[in-house]
């Protein structure tokens, strides 16, 4: 209904335009139609005036008041007002029943209520969204990714993506063998070396290896040990995959070679000699161990594909893929691995750490050269989050052991509240997080108060079922009886919904569903404690339309705790069970 609105306003403005024979370039472009900051300004505010009356030659301020007139005297739908403010914005004051529309629709809808099947258009996309070394648990540093790549994947899904979800085993390399060493030390009751892992869990798994294992036979005891232990944990945050990808497993399939094959066939390839150090996956390009190659090297003209919004390469220089002694770097199997993915989507979107800026260009220089355009993959870089306990940071490493495991964040606070605390910012924002009041279950923990709203919605209707009411028929609810400023503040947040889907998914920013959600909750209460529903004084005709109310309110929370991937619980302490009769519909019903 929201966007209907949007379209519904700007047509009119563009046809009062006409009307006056101004004649802008693009002028679908130019007509910016926004929520005013402050209510008191009315329900939308444009500020095409100003933006059209240089190329016009005319005053702002006049050519807002020759807009206005044109759009009074079309008699807009909704609209009850066009009012000037300042130099020359534009406010549409409009109807209320805009608003009791709105409800309408969603609760006609219901679940399917905010779907934007037109933005994905059933094209297929691969998220992968873990990629982690299996030589320990996850820490809360995964989790971000994990609770991240959970809801952009349900967004897309929401949006009209068919959307395969991909956790990547990082099980090749040094660290590898480090793993098994540390295990085998561990064992033996030896020091482990110094670039080893010295976690508590590796003395817990040591004790229950077989013993007589060489470092392979503990390294494969090890990989299989903590794979299963990093997949339960994903499967109790509420995070599920479709593909387990193995870097080895890809090395071993033929899979780089033939990709080799089909980069040199393509004319990308060119051998030169290097006496450098070439990065396999270290920060500063890729993912992995520097490792110090001589010889002849085989490299991608990674410098040779332009990316066309900056007209410049992708690339600052050319990537070797072959050593000089003959072995592959990191790079090479990355790229058979992403030529791999797109048999799994048409669009690609890889959820990295900040350490993989240089990453980003040799990649799409990559998927070039094996036909696809750049943008068939995006590369998202998320900030590192730092866990606060007791007003001091903890460090995440799996090395030196220590280290919050995800299992502990998920064992104190439950999936959800470990869910949703790492979708309160941008992934591309570095993130703080107060481990004590995600642990609390005060107002101050955001999906307690989220929550708490949903649990309210079913203590309502308990209460309800108890008193012997019972909704009419949504055909016979006089909707316009909702008129309180609380009642409406509700509608227009259920009004935004399809908007923020659609920016979400848009954006990739799957956190402006946890910000329009938390707002949600709130104006909830607001009208919770402001317009009774059950209270003996209510007129029944408000009653109903207020029960209804209360119902689209609970389709919206859930639609947004579902994209989410938050429960959505219909009890709560306090909320049942004692005082809970009173506390449901509280002093004000």
């Amino acid at each position: 209904m929201s966007s209907a609105i949007r379209t519904l306003l700007i047509d009119a403005v563009r046809d009062a335009l006409v009307r006056l024979d101004i004649a802008a370039p693009e002028m679908s472009a130019t007509i910016n139609l926004e929520r005013p900051a402050r209510p008191e300004h009315g329900d939308w505010s444009t500020n095409v005036a100003l933006a059209t009356a240089k190329a016009a030659g005319r005053n702002p301020r006049e050519l807002a008041t020759a807009i206005q007139e044109a759009l009074t005297n079309a008699k807009i739908p909704y609209v009850t007002s066009v009012e000037i403010a300042g130099p020359g914005f534009l406010n549409f004051r409009l109807a209320d029943s805009w608003l009791h529309d709105v409800v309408a629709t969603v609760l006609d809808q219901g679940p399917r209520y905010a779907d934007r099947a037109d933005i994905g258009n059933g094209r297929t996309v691969n998220v992968e969204y873990v990629s982690a070394n299996p030589t320990g648990p996850l820490h809360a540093g995964h989790a971000r990714w994990a609770a991240y790549g959970d809801a952009l994947s349900r967004v897309l899904t929401k949006v009209g993506y068919v959307v395969h979800r991909e956790f990547y085993i990082n099980d090749r390399g040094v660290q590898m063998t480090k793993f098994g060493q540390s295990l085998l030390a561990r064992q033996a009751g030896t020091a482990v070396s110094e670039r080893g892992y010295k976690g508590q869990y590796i003395i817990d798994w040591a004790a229950e290896m077989p013993e007589g294992l060489d470092v392979a036979g503990a390294l494969e005891w090890g990989y299989t040990k903590a794979l299963a232990y990093q997949q339960h944990t994903m499967r109790r945050m509420g995070v599920e995959f479709d593909t387990f990808s193995s870097e080895r497993a890809i090395a071993a399939s033929g899979a780089v070679e033939a990709t080799f094959d089909e980069l040199d066939r393509g004319g990308h390839l060119y051998r030169s000699a290097t006496s450098e150090n070439v990065s396999d996956r270290d920060p500063a390009t890729v993912r992995g161990d520097v490792e110090e190659s001589s010889g002849v090297a085989t490299w991608l003209r990674t410098t040779s594909f332009i990316d066309p919004k900056r007209n410049k390469a992708f690339d600052d220089a050319d990537r070797v893929l072959v050593k000089g002694d003959g072995q592959y770097t990191y790079f090479m199997p990355d790229i058979a691995y992403h030529r791999d993915k797109f048999t799994r989507g048409s669009l690609l979107i890889d959820i990295l750490g900040a350490d993989h800026h240089g990453y980003v260009g040799r990649m799409k220089a990559a998927v070039m050269a094996l036909g696809h355009a750049p943008d068939d993959v995006e590369i998202l870089i998320g900030q590192n989050c730092v866990l606060m306990r007791s007003g001091e940071i903890v460090k995440l490493s799996k090395r030196t052991g220590d280290i919050i495991e995800l299992a502990e964040i998920i064992d104190e606070v439950g999936p959800d509240a470990a869910k949703l605390t790492f979708l309160l910012q941008s992934i591309d924002t570095r993130q703080t997080i107060d481990f004590d009041v995600v642990v609390s279950k005060s107002m101050d923990n955001p999906v307690h108060y989220v929550h708490y709203a949903h649990a309210r919605i079913f203590g309502i209707g308990r209460k309800a079922a108890e008193l012997g009411i019972a909704r009419c028929p949504l055909a016979h609810a006089d909707l316009s009886l909702l008129a309180h400023p609380r009642e409406l503040d509700v509608a227009r947040l259920l009004s935004d919904l399809p908007e923020v889907v659609g920016l979400a998914a848009v954006d990739r920013a799957p956190h402006k569903i946890t910000t329009w959600v938390r707002e949600l909750a709130a104006a909830f209460q607001g009208m919770y404690h402001d317009c009774p529903v059950l209270r003996s004084d209510v007129p029944e005709p408000l009653q109903h339309a207020r029960l209804w109310m209360v119902e689209a309110s609970r389709v919206g929370l859930a639609i947004g705790l579902d994209l989410l991937g938050v429960s959505a619980p219909e009890r709560m302490d306090g909320l049942d069970g004692g005082t809970d009769t009173t506390s449901a519909v509280d002093a004000a019903d």
